[in-house]
């Protein structure tokens, strides 16, 4: 059960962390005037993103590995549910990524500014995967 336990932690830090991320740092962040605001995600993202991406793959295996040991379907879709994140922002959110990864600051402006307000809703669907995610580890590990 320890496979479990760990798969709950770590989809729950993920979650955390994504929540904290659209409903504290990305509307605060939204509040900044164009440059400032790109200015502030570029290295937040670079930082959040390495964060983000580790937790997910780590919680799937976790994961995956709690399924393995007690067969416990829940344990694998809350493993999908949590590394669906990866598709997803590769398919979804990456081109936006990488259009402001492409803005220098000095032409921040009106496309850097809704580029930003896409990407905060974009990024609030990985949250709900986090959440799915550690509501389907919490409903196995209960169970």
């Amino acid at each position: 059960m320890i496979f479990g336990i760990l798969a709950l932690v770590v989809a729950a830090l993920f979650a955390g962390a994504a929540f904290y991320v659209s409903f504290a740092e990305h509307p605060a962040r939204s509040l900044l005037e164009d440059r400032p605001q790109l200015q502030q995600w570029k290295p937040s993202y670079e930082r959040g993103a390495l964060m983000q991406a580790s937790l997910a793959v780590i919680g799937f295996l976790l994961g995956i590995a709690a399924w393995w040991q007690t067969r416990d379907e829940l344990w694998l879709v809350g493993a999908i549910a949590l590394v669906a994140n990866w598709p997803y922002t590769m398919l979804i959110i990456m081109p936006v990524n990488n259009r402001l990864k492409e803005i220098a600051l000095d032409d921040a402006g009106e496309e850097s500014h809704a580029l930003l307000q896409r990407w905060g809703r974009l990024h609030a669907k990985r949250t709900m995967l986090g959440v799915l995610s550690t509501l389907l580890y919490l409903w196995a590990a209960l169970s």
